[in-house]
């Protein structure tokens, strides 16, 4: 499973440059029964201009994570999310480990860990199975 878990990684990084974030770029793919049924990646809500950061380099409060645009974008599609694993290249902070413990994600595996842990101790308390892999691009 280390494997595969490496490759959805790696290809959560490359989603992740699909955002239009300059501060972070952070990209999430759920996984069920190893097939991709959703991605997401960090920014504006569709129709919002394509800007996360306002001039002062703040990032806009409206800008939505990217394991809240997959789960999200898998719940706007009529597929279930119960049971798959989330792989995601940061560590979910507390508001999107909300969203992970109700959308049934039973396992999250994450690249580079948050200096907040509030995300990763709430998933933890929900009995949500929680991997941190570094990778690099080598890897």
């Amino acid at each position: 499973m280390q494997k595969f878990d490496k490759r959805y990684l790696q290809m959560a990084g490359i989603w992740a440059q699909n955002s239009y974030c300059k501060r972070r770029q952070v990209g999430a793919l759920i996984v069920k029964d190893k097939m991709i049924i959703s991605d997401g990646y960090n920014g504006t809500p569709s129709g919002f201009e394509n800007q996360c950061e306002d001039e002062n380099g703040v990032t806009k409060v409206y800008v939505l994570h990217a394991e809240a645009n997959a789960i999200t974008k898998v719940a706007k599609s009529g597929n279930s999310s119960e049971g798959s694993t989330l792989y995601v290249t940061a560590s979910p902070c507390v508001e999107c480990a909300k969203l992970i413990i109700q959308s049934g994600i039973r396992r999250v595996v994450y690249r580079d860990a948050y200096r907040i842990t509030d995300g990763i101790d709430l998933l933890r308390r929900a009995g949500i199975e929680v991997e941190q892999i570094p990778i690099s691009d080598e890897n």
